[in-house]
């Protein structure tokens, strides 16, 4: 199971599919569940107050039957003596002719099980069935004549129909004559109950599998929903992250196309210039030579003092695209390296104020901030007319904060409300989204003020800094 779960790799659309999926299928299966229970016991409720309700109305109807029978022929009892035995002949007469429907009929039982009256059932008459039991072992005529000399009551019990002989439920109400010592009742087959019920067990079923399958459609209906909705998002997500990419890569070629351009005007401009007027220096130098002029020293002099410049040129430029104090000396160094170059080729005032870190930045930190440095001091010479400029970098129990900030006129308020638009302000949010920190721009015709934070990931522990904290440990969290 591991390995296979191991070989799957799920896509980001596939993942916020199952994402919005999963809860969706629980919480269907769980009110489906929870559907299904109450469903199933409402059903059962259903069916048993049904039941109760039908078998209720049969009990009545027999003792409806069982009272009119007896008020029938209740003043030939009410007049007779126990041993009159033509009252009682007449009473059998009467009650062997009480018949209705298709099954129902009286019957009459003495107190010692002798069947007295069976209409339907005429085999059974003027025989004794006491201990008689139907095949469930439920006791009939005993039963029948404890009920009846108790007062009267119903009895339920299988018997055989008169009509097809099968056994079928029947339910009997019994009541008694005790001056004859008679158990006098009627019987009712509930077969119909019991289709009924049945019936309406099978209705409330199909009711429920019809909830079940509204469910399920539902479902379904809401996943092609979240499918599609999915789908549209990923769409038009790619389509965005397409655009944002050819957008990218577009301003990393610009960005490029930009740095060559820079450079290459930097070597023509510069030490292109320097180096020819070298060559000119030492050309004339030897001319002076061949010739013995006493001033071909001072055209040496002025050739190795132009080769000087140029290597000058060639660190300004190398430390430009990568200062190798960054790495020696840690961000600060750097910073005020870069602070001081600036100052003397610009002409304004700079100050560069920093916490000691001890170099216990991680280099992309180190980096992200030189370069947001470097592009804010080039958008300050360029842009904003300023001439004056802080630079305050320290540490704190957040992480690190590098502040900038100048006395110019400031740039357009839409530019401030969407720092993007800049080329060099996009490029400054993008080191700092990078880094999981914050960009924080304030504008306005008095000056700029540019902050920015990075979280405390990005503090390296004393143990770990680079060489020349190794050397001298340093315990102190960074103010």
């Amino acid at each position: 199971m591991k390995q296979i779960l191991s070989r799957l790799h799920f896509s980001y659309g596939q993942k916020l599919f199952l994402l919005a999926t999963l809860p969706l299928i629980g919480a269907v299966a769980a009110i489906s569940v929870v559907v299904a229970l109450q469903s199933q016991e409402l059903a059962e409720r259903e069916v048993r107050t049904l039941e109760s309700q039908l078998i209720d109305v049969k009990k009545q109807e027999l003792k409806n039957y069982v009272t009119l029978a007896r008020n029938s022929f209740y003043y030939i009892y009410g007049n007779a003596a126990p041993d009159d035995e033509e009252s009682k002949r007449k009473v059998m007469q009467i009650l062997a002719a009480m018949i209705y429907g298709s099954e129902g009929f009286f019957f009459v039982y003495d107190y010692e099980g002798n069947n007295l009256v069976s209409p339907r059932q005429t085999d059974m008459i003027n025989q004794n069935w006491a201990g008689l039991s139907d095949s469930t072992g439920t006791p009939v005529v005993d039963e029948l004549i404890r009920v009846a000399r108790s007062g009267g009551g119903y009895h339920t019990y299988l018997w055989p129909k008169p009509s097809t002989g099968e056994e079928a439920q029947m339910i009997t109400y019994v009541t008694s004559f005790p001056s004859w010592r008679w158990a006098v009742g009627t019987g009712v087959f509930v077969d119909d109950v019991i289709k009924t019920v049945a019936a309406s067990k099978s209705e409330v079923e199909a009711r429920v599998r019809r909830t079940f399958f509204y469910i399920g459609g539902i479902t379904f209906a809401s996943l092609l929903m979240v499918f599609g909705t999915g789908m549209i998002i990923n769409v038009r997500e790619r389509r965005l992250a397409d655009a944002k990419l050819k957008s990218l890569t577009q301003r990393v070629f610009d960005a490029q196309e930009e740095e060559r351009g820079r450079v290459a005007r930097e070597l023509h401009d510069s030490i292109s210039q320097i180096l020819v007027g070298v060559r000119y220096g030492l050309e004339l130098a030897k001319k002076r030579f061949a010739n013995n002029d006493p001033r071909a020293p001072e055209a040496m002099n002025r050739g190795i003092d132009s080769l000087s410049g140029a290597i000058q040129e060639v660190r300004r430029i190398s430390r430009d695209l990568r200062p190798g104090v960054l790495d020696d000396l840690g961000l600060g160094p750097a910073l005020k390296a870069l602070t001081d170059d600036f100052s003397t080729r610009t002409g304004i005032e700079t100050q560069f104020s920093t916490v000691v870190f001890r170099n216990r930045l991680d280099q992309d930190a180190k980096i992200a901030l030189y370069r947001i440095a470097q592009e804010a001091l080039t958008n300050i010479e360029r842009h904003s007319g300023a001439n004056h400029v802080t630079i305050d970098l320290r540490g704190h129990r957040s992480g690190a904060t590098m502040t900038i900030a100048d006395n110019g006129h400031g740039f357009e308020t839409a530019r401030r409300q969407n720092p993007r638009q800049g080329l060099g302000l996009r490029n400054m949010q993008e080191r700092v989204e990078q880094l999981e920190g914050s960009l924080n721009i304030q504008s306005a015709k008095t000056g700029t003020r540019i902050s920015v934070s990075v979280p405390l990931t990005h503090l390296l522990p004393p143990e770990t800094g680079s060489t020349s904290a190794s050397k001298k440990p340093v315990t102190e969290a960074p103010e």
